[in-house]
């Protein structure tokens, strides 16, 4: 269902995209942990140059502008080209695998810096198993992961 806010946040995607000199379309679906947005066109490689920095930096921008006129835990997701998509799914694979790592040798693993939108995919993930904690280190944007097997 489009809402007011649902075009707002389209239509200043949109602008900045302008702004940055791209022609690309976007669209939108509502997920239940928020507002996914893909963007497409000829100028896609733009965006994903540099390991998806500048698409990295439009979602800190329009999450920045709009946190605080969506609901609680809510997130708005930009991804290009399905980038993100697969980029997320291949660090639950490794979170997996250091998980398994952790309970065969009880030893902490680490996994990092990452951004907070990461870091949250991280978490939980661990979270899915009740014998696994994760903790996140450093007091900087980029941060570690710790996970380990929770104490009996």
């Amino acid at each position: 269902m489009e809402t007011d806010l649902h075009r707002t946040i389209i239509k200043f995607i949109k602008q900045v995209l302008m702004q940055m000199g791209l022609t690309m379309d976007v669209e939108y679906e509502v997920t239940s942990e928020g507002f996914r947005i893909d963007i497409s066109g000829d100028d896609s490689e733009l965006l994903l140059k540099r390991r998806g920095e500048a698409l990295d930096a439009l979602q800190h921008i329009v999450n920045t502008a709009f946190r605080r006129r969506l609901p609680d835990q809510h997130l708005i997701l930009i991804d290009c080209m399905n980038f993100r998509r697969n980029k997320d799914e291949e660090l639950r694979r490794m979170v997996t695998l250091l998980i398994d790592r952790a309970k065969a040798t009880s030893e902490l693993q680490e996994i990092g810096p990452l951004n907070p939108y990461a870091r949250r995919i991280v978490h939980l993930k661990v979270a899915e198993d009740p014998a696994m904690a994760s903790e996140s280190i450093g007091d900087a944007f980029l941060k570690s992961l710790v996970i380990s097997v929770r104490d009996s």
